[in-house]
Formats: C-alpha cells, sequence, structure tokens
C-alpha cells in the first residue's frame, strides 16, 4: 500500500504541529487529585487558534469555507492533537459537518457548517447510547409528526455537552432506520446531567423528554448514522496513535536518562525489548488506521463492508494504546506516578479513548458477526 500524503494533507499536518506546540498537557488540574472535572469548559482559546489556522474548516467543502479534505487529512491533525492531550472536542464537531456535508440537506449544511469553521458553532455527538454497551440509535426513539419530530431517550457519556452548541443524537424510528437528529443544547425538552469522564473531563447524560425539533434538522438519509459512527471510530483509532507515540518518546527519553548500575536502563535487553514490542503495536495501529481512513475517504470497495477495517483499526487501537501505556509506567518506575509528572494524564486519557467507542472485545464481535455475513473466498 502506498501511504504517501499529499501536499495538502502534509500542509495540514505542519499547520496542526505550529497550533499544538504551545499546548501544555499539565495545563488543567490533575484527573488523579480532583474529585469532579478538571475544568467547567474546553479549551476556548486553543480553539480559537484551530479556526484561525483554517483547522476547523480543513474538511469542509471550499462553497462552506473550507479546504476540501478527507477523514485522512482529519485524522492527521487529531494525531497531533493527542500527543499533547487537547482538550477540544475536534473530532466531534468535525466528524458531525462531515456527516452534515454528506447527508443532511442545503439548507441545514448552510446554516451550519460555515460557523463551524470559523469556530462560532460547536458540535458533539451522544455515540454511547443508555449505557455504553448498546447501540446508541437504540437509545432514543424518533417519531415524525408532520414537518417536526419527537425524540424521546437518553444519551451518556456526551463529550462537553455542556459547552456545545448542537448535540448530534442517533435515533431509531422503529421501523429499522436510523435518523440523526441536530438539536440544540438547550431546547425545550433536553436535560443535561453531569458526568466525568475517566480523563477527568466534563461529560454529560442527555435526556430527551418529547423533543420536538423541525425536519431541516434531521439527517434521515439512508447510511448518514453508520457512516459517522464510523468515522468517529476511526478518528478515536488517530488519538489513540497520536497519544501512544508521545508516550512511547517519553520512555524513551526517560530511560536514556535514567542510570543503574552505571548504565542507560535503556540498554537493558528486557527494557529494550519491552519498548520494541510497544513501538511493533503502534505501527500496527498505524496502518490499520489509514487503511480505514482510506476506505472512509474513498468509499472503495472490499472482502468486507468498510465497517470491518473500522473494527479492525479499533481493536489494534484499544489493545495497542493500553499496552503502551502500561509499558511506560512500568519501564518509568515509581516516577511514572508522579502527579508532577504527565505520564499520568496520558494512562487515563488512554483508559478513556480505548474504551470509547467500543473496547477491543465489542469490535472483535462485530467483526465475527461482518466475517459470518460475508464469507472470505
Amino acid at each position: 500500500m502506498d501511504f504517501t500524503f499529499t501536499e495538502e494533507q502534509q500542509a495540514a499536518v505542519e499547520a496542526a504541529k505550529a497550533v499544538f506546540s504551545g499546548v501544555a498537557p499539565d495545563q488543567v488540574p490533575s484527573p488523579a487529585l480532583t474529585p469532579g472535572a478538571v475544568a467547567e469548559d474546553f479549551d476556548r482559546p486553543l480553539w480559537a487558534r484551530l479556526a484561525g489556522s483554517d483547522l476547523l474548516s480543513l474538511v469542509l467543502a471550499p462553497e462552506h469555507g473550507g479546504a476540501g479534505l478527507d477523514p485522512v487529512a482529519l485524522c492527521l491533525v487529531l494525531r497531533e492533537a493527542a500527543k499533547v492531550l487537547a482538550r477540544v472536542p475536534l473530532l466531534e464537531t468535525s466528524a458531525v459537518a462531515m456527516a452534515v456535508q454528506a447527508y443532511g440537506s442545503a439548507e441545514l449544511a448552510a446554516e451550519i457548517l460555515p460557523r463551524v469553521g470559523r469556530g462560532e458553532l460547536v458540535l458533539t455527538v451522544g455515540a454511547n447510547g443508555r449505557t455504553g454497551h448498546d447501540p446508541a440509535e437504540l437509545a432514543v426513539t424518533a417519531q415524525q409528526d408532520g414537518d417536526s419530530w419527537l425524540l424521546d431517550g437518553v444519551q451518556t457519556g456526551v463529550p462537553w455537552a455542556q459547552s456545545a452548541d448542537r448535540i448530534a443524537v442517533p435515533a431509531h424510528t422503529g421501523a429499522g432506520r436510523a435518523v440523526l437528529a441536530l438539536v440544540p443544547r438547550d431546547h425545550a425538552g433536553v436535560t443535561l446531567a453531569d458526568q466525568v469522564s475517566t480523563s477527568g473531563e466534563r461529560f454529560a447524560e442527555v435526556r430527551l423528554d418529547a423533543v420536538r425539533i423541525t425536519a431541516h434538522q434531521v439527517i434521515d438519509a439512508e447510511g448518514g448514522w453508520e457512516w459517522l459512527r464510523d468515522l468517529l471510530t476511526t478518528g478515536t483509532c488517530a488519538l489513540a496513535l497520536g497519544l501512544g507515540e508521545r508516550v512511547l518518546a517519553m520512555t524513551s527519553e526517560y530511560t536514556g536518562k535514567r542510570e543503574q548500575f552505571g548504565f542507560p536502563v535503556a540498554t537493558f535487553q528486557a527494557v529494550a525489548v519491552q519498548a520494541a514490542d510497544r513501538y511493533i503495536d503502534l505501527r500496527a495501529m498505524e496502518v490499520t488506521l489509514w487503511q480505514a481512513a482510506w476506505r472512509l475517504a474513498t468509499g472503495s470497495h472490499g472482502a468486507l463492508p468498510v465497517t470491518g477495517d473500522v473494527a479492525v483499526a479499533k481493536i489494534w487501537a484499544s489493545d495497542g494504546v493500553r499496552r503502551v501505556v502500561q509499558t511506560a509506567q512500568h519501564l518509568h518506575g515509581g516516577f511514572g506516578a508522579d502527579t508532577d509528572y504527565p505520564l499520568h494524564r496520558y494512562h487515563a486519557w488512554a483508559k478513556q479513548i480505548e474504551l470509547s467507542l467500543g473496547p477491543a472485545a465489542a469490535h472483535e464481535e462485530a467483526l465475527g458477526d461482518l466475517l459470518a455475513a460475508h464469507p472470505l473466498s
């Protein structure tokens, strides 16, 4: 496979590195020392810098003020964001915007997308359902009533819902079809209950009680929610990759300086072998990520639907990022648990990413179902 990135994609990476270069992973209180959320809001100054660098409009079409790039470019930027634990809803806003662009009405796209690109409108999505284990679209019912829709149900673990302007809510119609509703956060019938993520960020349980929204705010095109779910999962894999790469670099730096018996511990075979195993994990995470992102970007056909490639990527991302941070903690010794050192923050974020959009076991089960339904000849 040719994983050479285009000039536009490489330019996006350079812009992202410039924006994220000034971000410190420890700019908020430690999640290990904070009983509630580490902050009330996401990093608004960073969000403004992302907008000013045109990174929020990166994946929007030119008619909406964007650069017209694809999911591969988004994943490249997310990879850089994770290296510094950037506290912004970049994945959620960009993914929902792309779904609106691909599956929404022209009216909805014109209303939302230009404002997203300028950083004026923040989007998030309820992708965890009621429990985090069942399909998200089954947690909310959607009933069409003339020119409007009625929504009832609960979505849990919605990232930064209290700060978002619109919440994308998947729902089922009762006829085996999923729709995606873009609900204003302060809409009548919407109730938010505070939750705290493993990484210490402010999440919410979003309860919808007879929420009535207009038809143009609902994406009912076939496959819209499924495509968004695959994109969110693939973006989560990009976050896992970037985080894992930074953690392995931190481990290399530490073991290269830490001496025992007069030698850097990095020269000990047991240390080198463990680090090498984690490097192999990262390379597997990378190749499966780009396969999934490329399938999403091009719509190319394969032996399995694109969800199969996404499942493989998430299996590697979930298991791989867990192994990377666990090995890093081990090789750092007691220093890795020091709350004045950022490694414990990466460990908390890694656990959040590992379980987001389903752990490895859930995707292994989904992949098994796909293989049963699509026998490979």
